[in-house]
């Protein structure tokens, strides 16, 4: 399909005019990105080795503050959680959804992998996300010389050096970003190479990168419509044959992938609410003033913030029909002047930022319409456009003073390396960020919020507790700052106030899993624990793969006697936490309350090989051996199984508690081992005079007796 009309052939093209290169030049005229004469710069400075080390040199040096930073905000949550740290939490990371806090199995395993390699020490993850960075940017330049764009170093370097893009990079959670943008441009390279010479090997190349890189970030997802763009560009027409149909799969699979996100933003991340309640022109206003506010920071990149004022969004306001409507105006401009490279670039820009500009619900936007990372693709097009007006053959100045060019681009790139290096500052640590986002946004309740959690963790308790104040008196109208606020008070343990903030919570989010966990572990604490049990059963119900809250459930159940109902929590709690510790001595504790002593010493034993040295365990599985060795009802005795558990925790307890060789010395007796019962009762009865335990002694001596006699010891109560 055509998509302008055909002008003749003397009409200016407006996409050489406009600095993007006319389609078609031949790469020599390009391939080293400057407009002099090849004389003008020494030809050792024309080396692609020499700039691209030089470059990934300066991007490495840039970043240097971010090379130490430490973990800030939902870090934790992106690197590997100890719950998925094995073999089989790698599994849930690709078939479990939930399991992570975005369904993006492959940025997860990249993760697994990197915590198997160092752990939580932060700089190996800061070193993957800039040499991602770096990549990204030589990956641009090899992209823009197959087009026969100029600049197309100098746009890798304004890529590079740029500090909008420092929160993509400085930020280890969003390797999503660094990723994903190696596998995006990395496709687009490989198709473009079967858009020249139609080789399947390029086109599946090209499917299978795109595919790794929507389970990095579903972002990536409007490469084929970037594409489609660039084609237009080059043609100024579309083919359905040529440039379209083989691009349906990529399509295919991106909307997919996109539709899973949304999804999964809403029902895991929860990303839904009043905060979400637009309509469609208030979802307009909010795209065209978010576009030009990414396209003013790409111009004039100061005061970059990691949390920007979230505006009001008011559709009876005049003046806010001026962003989208100035936006529409430059679009319209640039095609009634049929100025195809600009109105591409920016085509570019637009298409990618869309799935940020307001028309989906995203996370963040509980807190800002705007983030630097939503545009951290996008501005490929806007800084592609920028360097080649820069460098394009055509700019008359160039040609009067061939030295003017590079020392301006020299000076510029100098710029920005110096406030990405400055900028990178911000994420040094996570009170050095929210100190600074407070410094530029003042009323930023997630600011404080985090601010506050910063000082719980030095255990600050009443600068946490003021701080979270502020984060409620900002936004009494959210959830979030409740709980914070809950949070803290329950750690300093004033727990009335902790109580009625977690109420608070739950009245403006009933569904929220760990305010009713937290609820309930706030009335325990006051002894109220009839009221503690439906808060745990809520939290269990919202959801059941919540091992914690099923544990406590089950134990409170189990502390009032009621064993049966404990036994269905306490099992799912292990279904999901295989090697919960806690659980499975709650479990094996409720086991004995029912008399099924095998799976009782099964639980018991398998917290054992969690935690060898548990003396919770121990005593529980000596206390089973006395059971089975002295017990009255020769239905319960077994000799042989009570000799080896007896066996098994004596060893633990050599020397420290009487009972323990006691309890051998018993085993021994009713398996018939009457020598070896004398002499290990002997050892304990040595034990309990030692530890001047009188009521020990006389209890350890009867028994004794009865071994010295040729009789295995019987006691009516039901453990020692």
């Amino acid at each position: 399909m055509n998509l302008r009309k055909k002008r003749p052939a003397n009409e200016h093209d407006d996409s050489t005019a406009l600095a993007l290169g006319k389609p078609g030049v031949s790469g020599s005229e390009n391939a080293r990105d400057t407009p002099h004469p090849v004389g003008v710069l020494p030809s050792w400075w024309h080396s692609d080795w020499l700039i691209g080390f030089f470059l990934v040199t300066l991007t490495i040096a840039a970043y240097q503050p971010a090379w130490q930073g430490g973990m800030i905000w939902d870090d934790n949550a992106h690197v590997t959680p100890p719950k998925l740290r094995s073999l089989h939490g790698l599994a849930s990371i690709w078939t479990q959804l939930g399991a992570t806090q975005q369904y993006y199995p492959l940025i997860h395993t990249v993760f697994w992998v990197e915590h198997k390699l160092w752990g939580d020490a932060t700089a190996g993850y800061h070193w993957v996300n800039i040499l991602l960075h770096a990549f990204s940017a030589l990956l641009l330049v090899k992209i823009l010389r197959q087009l026969n764009i100029p600049g197309a170093w100098l746009a890798a370097a304004l890529f590079a050096l740029h500090p909008v893009e420092v929160e993509s990079v400085a930020w280890i959670s969003e390797l999503k970003n660094t990723l994903s943008a190696v596998f995006y441009l990395s496709a687009a390279l490989a198709y473009l190479g079967f858009d020249r010479n139609r080789s399947h090997g390029n086109y599946v190349m090209s499917f299978g990168l795109f595919l790794l890189g929507l389970m990095s970030k579903t972002v990536i997802a409007s490469l084929p419509a970037a594409l489609l763009v660039v084609f237009w560009w080059q043609r100024g027409k579309l083919s359905w044959k040529r440039d379209v149909l083989p691009l349906i799969p990529f399509f295919g699979a991106g909307i997919g992938a996109g539709l899973l996100t949304a999804w999964v933003e809403r029902k895991f991340i929860g990303a839904e609410g009043a905060e979400f309640h637009f309509s469609m022109i208030e979802r307009c206003l909010i795209a065209g003033r978010a576009f030009w506010f990414y396209v003013g920071k790409l111009v004039w990149p100061v005061d970059l913030a990691f949390v920007y004022p979230r505006w009001k969004v008011n559709s009876d306001a005049w003046w806010q029909y001026l962003f989208p409507a100035a936006a529409l105006l430059l679009f319209g401009v640039l095609i009634c002047r049929r100025w195809r490279g600009p109105l591409a670039a920016l085509l570019f820009f637009a298409g990618t930022l869309f799935p940020a500009l307001g028309f989906f619900n995203v996370y963040p936007f509980r807190y800002s319409f705007v983030a630097d990372h939503f545009q951290y693709l996008a501005s490929l097009g806007l800084l592609t456009l920028i360097a080649a007006g820069l460098t394009t053959p055509r700019a008359t100045i160039w040609k009067r003073t061939p030295w003017l060019e590079p020392m301006l681009c020299a000076a510029l790139l100098l710029v920005l390396a110096t406030l990405t290096w400055k900028q990178c500052g911000m994420y040094a640590n996570a009170e050095t960020l929210w100190q600074t986002t407070l410094r530029l946004n003042p009323d930023s309740w997630l600011a404080h919020m985090g601010q506050g959690h910063t000082f719980l963790e030095r255990r600050l308790m009443d600068e946490a507790i003021l701080e979270d104040q502020k984060a409620v008196a900002i936004r009494p109208d959210l959830a979030q700052p409740h709980y914070a606020l809950a949070f803290t008070l329950l750690q300093k343990g004033r727990l009335d106030e902790a109580i009625a903030e977690f109420q608070a919570t739950l009245k403006l989010h009933p569904d929220d899993d760990l305010a009713h966990y937290n609820l309930g572990i706030a009335l325990l604490q006051k002894g109220q624990m009839n009221e503690a049990i439906p808060e745990f059963q809520k939290a269990a119900a919202i959801r059941p793969a919540f091992a914690e809250a099923q544990n406590n459930l089950g134990r409170c159940l189990l502390q009032l006697g009621r064993a049966d109902e404990a036994l269905a929590p306490l099992r799912q709690a292990l279904e999901t936490q295989p090697d919960f510790a806690e659980a499975h001595y709650n479990l094996g504790n409720a086991l004995l309350q029912k008399g099924q002593l095998d799976e009782a010493i099964l639980q018991f034993q398998k917290l054992l090989a969690i935690q060898p040295e548990s003396l919770a365990a121990q005593e529980r599985l000596a206390g089973i051996a006395w059971r089975l060795a002295t017990s009255p009802n020769p239905r319960l005795r077994n000799g042989s199984k009570a000799l080896e558990l007896a066996l098994q925790t004596n060893q633990h307890y050599a020397g420290r508690n009487p009972m323990m060789p006691a309890t051998l010395a018993a085993a021994y007796a009713e398996a018939g081992h009457f020598d070896q019962a004398v002499a290990t009762a002997r050892r304990a009865l040595q034990l309990a005079t030692s530890q001047n335990n009188a009521a020990m002694v006389a209890a350890i001596q009867a028994q004794l007796n009865c071994y010295q006699s040729g009789s295995p010891f019987r006691d009516a109560r039901k453990s020692p």
